[in-house]
């Protein structure tokens, strides 16, 4: 959801005063590539390498049209070196970004073989598919003649409406590239300002432009970032974010400010409401449920599960999908009309609550200290009472429980503010706190026998809870499958642990729409494995740390560089209560013991820890594992990494079971 094109301000602002606007051609539509570009290319100090990319130029220009218009031109051209079969094929194809927002202006492209011969592809060689997932139909250059230690080189020129609310730019991705570099133009009264990340050095106004303003960055080289487990990849890449910052021929009026998005949002989605809807309004809120007084956090989130499974969010484009009156009488809602219908709801039940915007972590930080419109992509709500987040528009979230990759981040909260008879809207931005670790936890006990008759059989009763993220999943539409269906996903649960189990007996409890929240999801079972045990000579291996099920192990070669990152805290307590056979000992206990944990500032950030005791001819295995951090620093990876490995350590326990 592009939640900040609802905010483009109005285009009309920029023409006060014609005069000021002369006309010069756009850089983009003279543009022209050198006859030889490769000549000064040194390809042997990369040999070990299979792609290079000896230039990648980016340049974003914002021009006034002699017609009175406004558009952006962007242009891209790229020059690479491909040393691999593996890169030919990946790079055979250049994609045209062609849509019914875009135009495509200008485009060359030609291969340059190792030995130096041109083998320019005219219009001819553009091809056109569909996808057939999207069924979008898109154009491609299809590259000939490339052989191994060619070059291909490409540019294409794109007129599109403009983007100056704040776009990005990225200069890093997984190769090594030279000659890397972005320029921004713009009409001398539109003034831009940006900010690097990453280690990317500032944009620069280049002074020696008079025409027009130019700001550029240039390297000379960047080292390619490679993808390591559990990173957020694409924040880590070197890039610049920029926005219009003012025009200086109407200099009091701010263009891109979170005041300005705060007001519309408010507007927006608070709209005086007639007596018609409003008594419709009143009639939807008690089929859901009877209140009196100020809801409580479990009749909110049977509100917004009513809502989640009795009416449809669409992106399509068609009248009365953001009336609240046609949603109340279809079930079929827009974005912003659904945003209505909540507001106006938790008004009329004086629930105070604030509008959050925010942008997924794994995709891009949310700048606390920059205001750009792309940071503001998702709709959260924020009951500051309950101290709780609600998704409204995931159907795969309930209250206290949204896209763990919208917290531990920040976000503009605005809520509404009444002096007097005028009521508007506050802006601020602040942290949206991640769920603590206690409230997503995946529990078992686990009761284990061994076949008298045969050892290598064991016996297992199973007791499973999930609440929180690991129950969002499953648990909040377990009513809606088919019995069939249904059985399949208990079973995969159950069979998380080892697919080699003879279920016999499973039940499942707080299966129920409205019990996520309430309750955690329970599944019982009893089933038969030889999965656990092996025969050696007179003595039987015990697998017990196969009882918790496949864990996740960290390998780390080479020096971590990213942050790890998790969508979501969590915890883990299990039980593990073996019946020893009677004459039969275990042997090797002691492996059972771990005790890993990293503390901070005076509080565990994640631990775990194993132990045992015997008791009435039984082995009782405690294992508790927890983690209260999602974002994970390079300089506590290891510390990181211990615990994960931990977890992995006690999985490969088999413990020696022989006569006494």
């Amino acid at each position: 959801m592009n939640t900040h094109n609802s905010f483009l301000i109005s285009l009309v602002l920029f023409f006060t005063t014609s005069a000021i606007f002369s006309q010069t051609a756009a850089v983009c539509e003279t543009y022209e590539w050198d006859e030889n570009p490769t000549s000064s290319f040194n390809t042997t100090a990369h040999t070990e390498k299979d792609v290079v990319a000896f230039q990648e130029k980016t340049i974003n220009e914002f021009v006034l049209t002699a017609e009175g218009g406004f558009v952006e031109y962007s242009l891209i051209h790229n020059i690479y070196w491909l040393n691999s079969n593996d890169k030919i094929e990946e790079y055979n194809k250049v994609y045209l970004p062609t849509s019914a927002t875009k135009i495509l202006v200008k485009n060359k492209a030609r291969v340059i073989t190792k030995s130096g011969k041109i083998i320019e592809l005219d219009d001819s060689k553009i091809l056109e598919a569909k996808n057939e997932e999207t069924q979008v139909n898109y154009k491609y250059y299809a590259f000939e003649g490339v052989e191994k230690g060619s070059f291909i080189e490409y540019y294409y020129v794109i007129k599109r409406y403009p983007a100056y609310t704040g776009a990005s730019v990225y200069l890093q991705d997984g190769y090594y590239k030279e000659n890397v570099s972005f320029y921004l133009y713009s009409p001398k009264n539109l003034v831009f300002s940006s900010k690097s990340y990453n280690g990317l050095p500032e944009m620069v106004k280049d002074t020696l432009v008079k025409d027009k303003n130019l700001w550029t960055v240039k390297l000379d080289k960047v080292e390619g970032l490679e993808i390591e487990s559990q990173a957020p990849y694409d924040t880590a890449l070197q890039k610049v974010i920029y926005k219009l910052d003012k025009n200086t021929a109407n200099p009091t009026k701010e263009y891109v400010s979170y005041g300005e998005v705060t007001q519309n949002v408010y507007k927006s989605l608070y709209p005086e409401l007639d007596k018609k809807t409003a008594k419709a309004l009143d009639k939807f809120i008690a089929s859901i449920l009877k209140v009196k007084g100020t809801p409580s956090a479990e009749e909110i989130l049977q509100i917004e599960t009513y809502i989640k499974s009795n009416i449809f969010v669409t992106t399509a484009k068609q009248q009365g999908l953001d009336d609240i009156d046609k949603i109340l009488e279809t079930k079929i809602a827009g974005e912003t009309g659904m945003m209505r219908l909540y507001a106006a709801i938790f008004n009329k039940l004086g629930v105070k609550h604030e509008i959050v915007l925010t942008c997924p972590r794994s995709d891009v930080k949310f700048d606390k200290d920059f205001e750009v419109y792309n940071f503001l992509e998702d709709y959260l709500i924020y009951f500051p009472k309950l101290k709780l987040y609600m998704e409204p528009l995931s159907p795969l979230s309930r209250l206290g429980f949204p896209s763990g990759n919208l917290t531990d981040t920040y976000g503009l909260f605005i809520k509404p503010v009444t002096l007097g008879d005028f009521t508007s809207g506050l802006g601020k931005v602040k942290f949206i706190e991640p769920v603590n670790y206690d409230q997503t936890q995946y529990n078992l006990i686990m009761n284990v026998s061994f076949d008298p008759d045969d050892l290598t059989t064991t016996n297992l009763e199973m007791d499973r809870k999930m609440s929180g993220y690991y129950a969002l999943s499953v648990q909040p539409y377990l009513h809606l499958a088919k019995a069939e269906a249904k059985d399949e996903a208990i079973e995969n649960i159950i069979k998380s642990i080892n697919e080699n189990l003879e279920i016999k007996e499973k039940q499942v409890f707080n299966d129920g729409q409205y019990d996520f929240g309430k309750k955690p999801l329970h599944i019982t079972a009893k089933m038969s494995s030889d999965a656990f045990v092996e025969k050696a000579g007179r003595k039987y291996l015990f697998k017990l740390g196969d009882l918790i099920g496949l864990q996740q192990e960290m390998y780390q070669e080479k020096a971590r560089k990213l942050p790890v990152e998790n969508m979501f805290e969590r915890s883990y307590n299990r039980k593990l209560i073996v019946d020893i056979p009677d004459g039969y000992q275990f042997q090797n206990l002691n492996s059972i013991n771990i005790d890993e944990s990293f503390e901070e500032d005076g509080k565990v950030q994640f631990m775990f820890k194993s132990s045992y005791e015997i008791q009435n001819n039984q082995l009782i295995v405690s294992v508790l594992e927890y983690y209260n951090q999602n974002i994970i620093p390079v300089a506590i990876y290891e510390k990181y990494r211990t615990i994960i490995n931990s977890a992995a350590n006690f999985n490969k326990v088999t413990l020696v079971l022989n006569k006494k």
